[in-house]
């Protein structure tokens, strides 16, 4: 259980951050919101100090992922994220957010979200792709218009299997930093097509920490979910819903503490403090880990928890990838960076992870790239 005494545990949720200057960002056709690469333009010079320790870690960048010659033929060479997840089929699906079909940000056929399929098993050589959701291009998993007067464009927050079923978690975006609400999608053919679910979530729920969100299916037949706001300022909250109730938003439990108890089903108190981006829960090996850009210090960081409502604070954290500054990468520090989801077929000692990076001030690289970690679970 996490100890209600620790001195990093929040009381109360943090006040709202102020709304992002959206012009700052602005790339392509005027109102475009790009990927969820917002705040990207942190360097090192602005980055928190104290990374946590990487002792015995190996860090390896096997490849990039996108781009010309990778995804061409997918027209879709600008993209990011790349969501893996093992379909009903066997195959893993990789979901991007805003796509784009030549080598720059902006450049033609604006699409959110996209999916690959991939039928890799040899992770160590490399994901290769197999096909694309919608044919020889990657087409839009649903049909809408981006830039409409209701929202911008609208970006996976995280997809998970159960049984022969995938279930879309989605963010619904107008602007910046805006969300207008949140979704569950699904799919019963293994992501070649996508159904709306019914399920949507109010962008203010829970104190707009319920936005951008990771979830994995326990063996007790919940599904876990760690949640924050879209905006990589605030911490992390905790709720479990019965998988087979997962499209029914009034079966969310949140966890909270409140007279010297956790509980389920009290207010949902943050579990770790901290500016969360992009997160990746799921279980490996009988524990539970937990991956996501941490905005505030610039890197991607990972747990390992017995449990999701162990002490996240005293539980086994790394740091697995620094951010970087262009010109000076390598392996291990990687320039405006974010993502960091786990590939299926990894271990604790041989992670494998989708990682981001946009270079904000030439609008390319915009990609999806790879790398491994050896030795996380020591």
């Amino acid at each position: 259980m996490i100890d209600p005494h620790s001195p990093r545990l929040p009381h109360s949720h943090a006040a709202h951050p102020p709304r992002i200057d959206r012009s700052t960002f602005l790339r392509g056709s005027a109102g475009v919101l790009l990927g969820s690469g917002f705040l990207l333009g942190t360097s090192p010079s602005t980055a928190a100090a104290g990374p946590a320790p990487r002792e015995g870690l190996e860090v390896t960048k096997v490849g990039d992922l996108t781009g010309p010659g990778l995804t061409t033929r997918f027209r879709m060479e600008a993209t990011d994220l790349g969501i893996p997840v093992r379909t009903p089929d066997g195959r893993t699906l990789f979901v991007f957010g805003d796509s784009f079909e030549d080598a720059v940000v902006g450049g033609g056929w604006w699409r959110s979200p996209t999916a690959l399929y991939s039928t890799t098993t040899d992770l160590e050589a490399g994901v290769e792709w197999s096909g694309a959701v919608g044919g020889e291009a990657a087409e839009q998993l649903w049909d809408y218009d981006h830039d409409n007067p209701v929202f911008t464009t609208v970006l996976p927050s995280d997809v998970i299997t159960i049984g022969d079923t995938m279930y879309l978690h989605a963010m619904v975006n107008k602007g910046l930093g805006n969300v207008v609400w949140t979704e569950i999608w699904r799919s019963d053919d293994s992501g070649a097509t996508w159904v709306h679910t019914g399920a949507h979530f109010d962008a203010d729920l829970h104190d707009g920490l319920f936005q951008l969100l990771t979830w994995a299916e326990g063996d007790d037949g919940y599904v876990y979910v760690y949640s924050t706001a879209f905006t990589r300022s605030r911490p992390i909250i905790l709720h479990r819903v019965p998988s087979s109730a997962i499209a029914d938003p009034g079966a969310y439990e949140p966890w909270g503490y409140r007279d010297g108890v956790w509980d389920w089903g009290l207010p949902p108190t943050p579990v770790l403090d901290g500016a969360f981006g992009e997160m990746c829960l799921r279980p490996l090996e009988g524990r539970w880990v937990l991956t996501w850009f941490n905005a505030g210090d610039y890197r991607i960081d990972g747990i390992i928890a017995d449990t999701p409502t162990a002490n996240l604070y005293t539980a086994h954290r790394r740091t697995l990838i620094h951010g970087g500054a262009w010109g000076e990468e390598d392996d291990s520090h990687v320039a405006q960076l974010y993502g960091g989801y786990i590939i299926p077929g990894s271990t604790l000692d041989d992670l494998h992870l989708t990682v981001s990076q946009w270079n904000t001030d030439h609008d390319w690289p915009y990609r999806v790239m790879q790398h491994r970690i050896r030795g996380f679970g020591s």
